[in-house]
Formats: structure tokens, C-alpha cells, sequence
């Protein structure tokens, strides 16, 4: 058969799927995201019925997906909200990568695996997913909560830490002197600044650009300019996500609201694509040598990432069913951890760590989901209200 026949045939097939996973979510009133990681797994790599073909196409799609998601969650905020948050986050961003660094660090040297190995895997544990907390905000319908701000500080530190700590890990992986990973570092911070000064000084320029009142013109330029920045920063050692998000945040107006308009089937269609994609390149196989240390780390991160949200919503002043709805959405690990443990792997590090980060990350990246939607339970709503009244009347008795 011809193979052009076979790559539109396998990707008909998937896509049609998705599209079914998603209609029995919906019925399930869950996430979509564990559903179609399972299907993933599969048809992917070791899986039941692998598909061959269309790989390209996936990941790419995958990658854009991730850029879309990030870039709708900048047009939800403006530059003075962003600074704002960053400035008052200070504190949760060093908490949450103390918190949950340290385990990573801490079971690389558990198994082992030496200094430069805890590295990594601190890395690995660190970074939550932007992508996969986006889409879940969202399938929540959580974008405009009170909490969610704090959330989006979070990953957005975490994303900048990464500009600079991806550049120190592969200095360290390929032994470089001093001044090649100094330089490295430099180029990575120069990269931020200037995405940072066009964001936040130039926004109204930005929106001018891609501005137009026909639907097609406008998508053309807001996607294109997203992709362009999205490049550049990742070419430069900066987040794709990062450059992305703060293309959003500097769009404003009218031409945030029709780009958003515009944007959102493309959104839905390649994130579905990211989640496929992660599944696809999975083999179950690779995740079971690693499967115990992978649920002991993932249980310990998942009590850092959810006291690391609880603690910095209450220094926001959120309420306490907010602070526990920022805890639970910052649980899932992806794009980062699996970038982290590519990198190290192809150095020639060792390869029992890509196995425990694959299946650590996938274990995140299903459980979050439903841990996320643990703060709407009617019990667990009843149980805040009563803690957050109890709160009140000592405030109130301290008060008088």
C-alpha cells in the first residue's frame, strides 16, 4: 500500500479516536488527558496495535500543541499581572523547587547514581507541566479562579529556572570548563530579558502586529508570530513554552479576545496531539523495571507539589478551597522532565534514569487529573468551608 495512504489512514484512525476518548470523558465527567495516554500507550511503542507512520507529523503537532496551550494562557492575563504575580511569588518559587528538587536529587543518590545523576533528576521532580496544567485548568473551567494567577507564577518561574538550569545540566553532562557554561548561561538570561523587555514593554506594537478584523489573517499572524518567538527562544536554550506564554500575555485588546476566538480549535486539536504523542513514544515495557521507585517518588512529589500550591495561595490570600485547588493542579510532570532526561541520556548517562523518569512522569501526568478535581468533591467543598469558617471566627475572636 502506498505509504502516504498509510500515514492518512493510522492518523484518521487516532485522530477519530481521540475524538471518541473525548466523547466518553465527557459522559465519565472526567479529564480527557489519562484517556488518551492510555490509548497511546496502545498504539504506540510496544504497544497492542503500533503504528508506524505519521510519526513526524505527531511530533511536531505535539510540540505545537504545547505552544498553543501556553500562548491561550498568556492571552488570559496582561503584562502588569504577570510582574505583579512574579513579584509576589518569589518565595513559592524557591519553596517549590527546594521542595520538590530534593527529592529527585535525593533518590539518584538513594539508587546510586552519583552527583551529576541528582542533578538531573532534580530536574526531572522540579518542573511541573505547564502544558498538561493548562489544558486541566481549562477542561475545569478554572482559568479565572482566584488561585489560578498563583498557579501560572509558579510555572512561569519554573520555566525561567529552566533557562537557566538546562544550560548548567548539559555544562555538567558534557564536562565543560567554566567558561563554556558561563557563556551558555549568559546567552540563555539575554534570551529571557529581551523576550521579556518585547512582552512587557512593547505589548501594544505586538497587537498591532498580528491585529485584523478577518478571522484568517489574524490566526495566520498570531500563530506564526507564537511559532517564531516560540523557535527562537527554544533555540537559544529558553523554554518554547516560555516564549509562547509571554507572546499571549503581550497581545492585548481586541486582539486578544479574536485571537483567542480563533485559536481555540487549533488548541484543542494539537494538545490532544501532545498527549497522543507522549503515549505513542512510550513502550509499557520500559516503565516496569522502574515502576516501585516511580510511585514512592511520585507519591513524595505529589505531597511537595501540593503543599508547595496550598502554602503560596495562603501567603496570596486565597481562601482554603483554593489553596488545595493551586496544590492539586501542580502535580502533573511532562515536556520538561522527559526533555531533562533526553538530554541526559544521549550524553551516555545512565539509562535506568530515562526508564524511572518516563513512568514517574506518566504517573503524574494520569493521577493529576484526578487528584485535580479532589478540591470539588462535595465532602472535600464542605470540609474547607467548615476550616475556613473556623479561621474566620478566630480572626474575628483575636480581633475584638
Amino acid at each position: 500500500m502506498d505509504e502516504d495512504a498509510v500515514a492518512l489512514i493510522e492518523l484518521g484512525i487516532l485522530l477519530f479516536g481521540i475524538g471518541l476518548l473525548g466523547r466518553l470523558s465527557s459522559r465519565l465527567g472526567i479529564s480527557p488527558i489519562p484517556l488518551i495516554l492510555i490509548g497511546g500507550l496502545a498504539f504506540g511503542e510496544g504497544g497492542i496495535f503500533p503504528f508506524s507512520a505519521g510519526g513526524e507529523f505527531i511530533e511536531i503537532g505535539a510540540e505545537i500543541g504545547v505552544i498553543l496551550l501556553l500562548v491561550m494562557l498568556g492571552l488570559e492575563y496582561n503584562a502588569s499581572e504577570l510582574v505583579g504575580n512574579l513579584r509576589t511569588s518569589k518565595t513559592a518559587g524557591f519553596l517549590d523547587m527546594v521542595l520538590n528538587a530534593v527529592p529527585g536529587a535525593a533518590i539518584a543518590l538513594l539508587l546510586g547514581w552519583g552527583p551529576i545523576s541528582a542533578v538531573v533528576m532534580a530536574g526531572i521532580t522540579w518542573a511541573s507541566s505547564s502544558g498538561v496544567i493548562a489544558k486541566m485548568l481549562q477542561d475545569l473551567g478554572r482559568l479565572s479562579n482566584r488561585e489560578t494567577p498563583v498557579v501560572l507564577a509558579i510555572l512561569v518561574i519554573e520555566d525561567l529556572a529552566m533557562a537557566f538550569y538546562l544550560p548548567i545540566m548539559v555544562a555538567l553532562l558534557l564536562h565543560m570548563d567554566l567558561a563554556r557554561g558561563t557563556a551558555a548561561v549568559l546567552i540563555a538570561l539575554v534570551a529571557v530579558l529581551v523576550i521579556l523587555f518585547v512582552a512587557l514593554r512593547h505589548g501594544r506594537l505586538v497587537s498591532k502586529l498580528v491585529w485584523s478584523k478577518e478571522a484568517e489573517v489574524l490566526l495566520l499572524s498570531a500563530l506564526g508570530l507564537t511559532l517564531l518567538v516560540a523557535g527562537i527562544a527554544a533555540q537559544a536554550n529558553v523554554s518554547a513554552a516560555v516564549g509562547a506564554f509571554l507572546v499571549g500575555i503581550a497581545i492585548s485588546g481586541p486582539a486578544a479576545e479574536h485571537a483567542e476566538r480563533v485559536l481555540t480549535p487549533l488548541r484543542d486539536l494539537f494538545a490532544s496531539v501532545f498527549f497522543l504523542f507522549f503515549g505513542l513514544s512510550t513502550d509499557p515495557a520500559d516503565l516496569v523495571p522502574m515502576l516501585i521507585p516511580a510511585v514512592v517518588l511520585g507519591v513524595v512529589t505529589t505531597a511537595t507539589k501540593i503543599l508547595t500550591g496550598y502554602l503560596s495561595a495562603r501567603k496570596a490570600g486565597i481562601g482554603e478551597a483554593g489553596r488545595w485547588r493551586a496544590g492539586f493542579a501542580l502535580v502533573p510532570r511532562g515536556e520538561f522532565s522527559i526533555v531533562i532526561a533526553g538530554l541526559a541520556v544521549s550524553t551516555g548517562l545512565n539509562g535506568s534514569l530515562a526508564a524511572l523518569a518516563t513512568a514517574y512522569v506518566f504517573i503524574t501526568i494520569i493521577v493529576g487529573p484526578f487528584l485535580a478535581r479532589i478540591p470539588d468533591a462535595k465532602g472535600f467543598t464542605a470540609w474547607t468551608r467548615r476550616v475556613q469558617a473556623a479561621r474566620n471566627a478566630r480572626a474575628r475572636a483575636a480581633a475584638s
